[in-house]
């Protein structure tokens, strides 16, 4: 606030004096309003927790706390990541299960069919006793087939090395 004093010489001189005040709210009870107690909690907070305050008191511990909160915003994106490849893995692993149990139930499907037709073999010929029942020490394995050598057009390919795909990603 200004305040205007007069002087024997008629001169006027303005004497600053503490920063401008604002006239304070109050509702007709007496009461403050909601906005002026929010500014003045807003206010508290800024001087007490502010950050140049503290580091102008102890720099070592400004320091400290830029570390720490460096850390926590370091631990808290590495946790997202995981989170997300965990959530990833368990889809990929789940639909890999899926895929088990489809060909488990295949191969069941696959031994019963395949005593279904031996039943049905023993049963129809004319002679059971001829009949031997299959088992895997009888089985008569095949070598896998000869490999026919490509038309020279596709020469350039043959050099390209060719190694099954790895398993996975």
């Amino acid at each position: 606030m200004v305040h205007l004093r007069s002087t024997s010489t008629a001169a006027l001189v303005a004497i600053p004096t503490s920063a401008p005040q604002r006239p304070s709210v109050h509702r007709p009870d007496g009461q403050p309003s909601p906005r002026a107690a929010r500014r003045r909690s807003l206010q508290l907070v800024r001087g007490s927790l502010s950050a140049r305050r503290v580091e102008s008191h102890s720099p070592v511990l400004a320091g400290l706390h830029r570390a720490s909160t460096g850390i926590l915003a370091g631990l808290g994106l590495s946790l997202v990541g995981l989170s997300a490849l965990s959530q990833h893995w368990q889809t990929v692993f789940s639909l890999n299960y899926a895929q088990l149990q489809a060909s488990r139930s295949l191969e069941q499907k696959l031994q019963e069919s395949a005593a279904l037709l031996e039943q049905h073999h023993l049963g129809a010929a004319r002679r059971p006793g001829q009949l031997v029942p299959t088992s895997s020490e009888k089985l008569i394995h095949i070598g896998p087939p000869k490999v026919i050598p490509a038309p020279a057009g596709f020469s350039i390919l043959a050099h390209l090395p060719r190694q099954p795909m790895p398993a996975g990603y």
